[in-house]
């Protein structure tokens, strides 16, 4: 024979349940599955939707920044007399000065005594005085700077025998013209 089913309880979901079988609760889960995966992929690709317009965005706002021209600053007009200036301190600071001072030295014997070095940097000119005990000595000394690669033309300037002195030394000026380096 055949079993009856009786069933006296009222309609619900809780009955609805427990009539299923268990192939269609499978089929329910797999399908609540399916739900819940493609929910989670349509809010990852929203999400690197939203990424991707953001980058676009800054990019965009980025290229009209570029394309924009640039306000300049209002040029300021300086004084004649101060550009003078800047630009003499500007040739100061630019002397090449470890080189007039490696070729000087090189070119000085231990008979002559360097006194002053005056540089002129528009002229590139550099003034020596020097003082040594007589006129050959002088004479050696300015071939010596002749040699000297950095300058291109020595010249004596002034020379004088300081009668003051016990040992009557001769006093020298000299120009030398220096190349640029």
């Amino acid at each position: 024979m055949r079993s009856i089913r009786i069933d006296f309880a009222a309609p619900g979901w809780r009955r609805a349940l427990y009539r299923l079988r268990p192939a269609w609760l499978a089929v329910g889960a797999l399908g609540l599955a399916l739900c819940v995966a493609a929910a989670l992929a349509g809010w990852q690709l929203a999400e690197q939707r939203q990424a991707y317009q953001h980058r676009l965005r800054h990019q965009q706002e980025r290229q009209a920044a570029l394309a924009q021209p640039r306000p300049q600053a209002p040029r300021s007009v300086i004084a004649p007399a101060q550009a003078a200036f800047v630009n003499g301190a500007v040739l100061q600071l630019n002397l090449p000065w470890r080189e007039l001072q490696d070729a000087v030295a090189a070119a000085t014997p231990a008979s002559v005594a360097l006194l002053a070095l005056e540089p002129d940097p528009r002229k590139r000119v550099l003034k020596l005085g020097a003082e040594t005990k007589n006129s050959d000595d002088m004479i050696a000394y300015i071939e010596q700077l002749k040699q000297q690669e950095l300058f291109s033309s020595v010249v004596l300037i002034h020379h004088e025998i300081n009668e003051q002195d016990p040992n009557r030394p001769l006093r020298f000026q000299l120009e030398a013209q220096w190349v640029a380096p």
